[in-house]
């Protein structure tokens, strides 16, 4: 009961606190500057402030009222106005000082007005801090010649406070601008990983589907007059390919658009995801398209995150599309093993013709374009996306001829 009285008060203190977070710069500053201007008339409080000049001292009225209250009603604009909150702050002080009144707490708006100045002075900055410097100096000549009893190393030392607490703001605001600058690099960094894992989706998708579809419309074509009935088998295989095709985009898509919605709606989108158990839908489609392609599987097939489920349907997918495009018609075998802390993807396709060195040049990117089997966009992506899930992909030619693609992805195991 007890512990649960002091989370009821915490919650309550933090209630103010957190309202005061989320009020604008204005409210806040306003309030500031009404606070000084009522402590300023406290009478406790006649000795705390910044005094300049030690002149006979002269009784209140109503100008010194005025003068008060202009060295503390200006901190409203602080943020917004810096500079002319400094301007008029610093005029009123220095009237103030000038005319000999008392020392009044209002004079501490002087400091504030200051650090205001340093911290989000943005333009002429320079000419700023110049310009006050060039009215000290004159503020000091006249109180001098009004009979201040202060030297130059006394007038010296308050110009120092003075410009130290300028510093201070000055080096509150570079540390400002240097956060700034660091989550405007983030942001750029987590863009551009967006951006390539985006790429990559839409290369896996539209690459392997569209190259089926193109070799299955090949293939009806030159059977339409021979063949018809196997033609219309081929062009089944191209509806059946773009529904998949369609099917996966519609997947992206969501993800895309997933920000903020709900867990069933992530649900959802997980089952439309695609997996592991839908490998045999690959090595069907390539069957499809001519590809005679062997599949087996061994051990336990286990529930996975979807990122490993989709990792591993990824290297199956490009490596047939390889297979599909530069080895068109060699044998191509497909062996996925379910272990304990790890799952392997093996896809060799066989003869000399799906080396990078010997494939014909296709028609758009391929190996010597930088987007083939040789370490393009499909497997240098697959090489990032398999290295997130501190897994290992190696492709090459094989020293008997054909190429291999080898992965192993470690298993994490969705806890029921």
């Amino acid at each position: 009961m007890t512990s649960r009285q002091a989370s009821w008060g915490l919650s309550r203190l933090r209630a103010p606190l957190n309202w005061w977070r989320e009020e604008g710069a204005s409210l806040q500053d306003g309030v500031l500057a009404l606070v000084l201007a009522l402590l300023a008339f406290v009478p406790t409080l006649p000795n705390i402030g910044a005094q300049l000049g030690d002149l006979p001292e002269r009784p209140a009225s109503v100008l010194s009222i005025a003068l008060t209250l202009a060295q503390t009603l200006p901190l409203a604009a602080r943020r917004r106005w810096p500079a002319a909150c400094l301007a008029v702050v610093a005029a009123a002080f220095a009237a103030h000082q000038a005319l000999g009144f008392a020392t009044t707490f209002g004079s501490v708006g002087l400091y504030v007005a200051l650090y205001s100045a340093g911290a989000h002075q943005v333009r002429f900055r320079r000419s700023t801090a110049a310009a006050a410097s060039a009215g000290y100096v004159a503020l000091a000549f006249v109180l001098n010649r009004l009979g201040s009893p202060l030297g130059v190393a006394d007038f010296s030392a308050f110009y120092l406070t003075l410009a130290a607490i300028w510093l201070v703001g000055s080096s509150v605001r570079v540390r400002r601008a240097q956060e700034a600058e660091r989550r405007r690099l983030a942001a750029e960094v987590a863009t551009a990983a967006e951006r390539a894992r985006i790429a990559r989706e839409l290369h896996d998708v539209v690459t392997h589907h569209v190259t089926a579809m193109v070799v299955q419309a090949d293939a009806a074509q030159f059977l339409i007059a021979s063949a018809p009935e196997r033609a219309g088998e081929g062009l089944v295989a191209v509806s059946d390919t773009g529904r998949r095709a369609l099917r996966e985009l519609r997947y992206l898509l969501g993800v895309l658009e997933a920000t903020g919605e709900s867990a069933a709606g992530e649900a959802a989108r997980t089952e439309r995801a695609p997996t592991l158990g839908r490998v045999t839908d690959l090595v069907e489609g390539a069957r499809r398209s001519g590809q005679p392609v062997e599949f087996s599987e061994q051990g336990e097939r286990r529930p996975q995150p979807v990122d490993v489920e989709l990792a591993a349907y990824r290297v199956v997918q490009e490596a047939l599309t390889n297979a599909m495009r530069y080895a068109a018609g060699q044998p191509t075998g497909v062996s996925v093993h379910h272990g304990g802390e790890r799952i392997e993807i093996t896809v060799i396709t066989d003869g000399s013709a799906c080396s990078p060195q010997a494939a014909p040049m296709p028609q758009g990117p391929g190996p010597q374009g930088g987007r083939g089997l040789a370490g393009g966009r499909g497997l240098a992506g697959l090489r990032a996306r398999v290295r997130m899930l501190d897994g290992q992909l190696e492709a090459g030619p094989r020293p008997e001829g054909g190429f291999e693609v080898r992965a192993t992805i470690p298993t994490k195991p969705v806890q029921e």
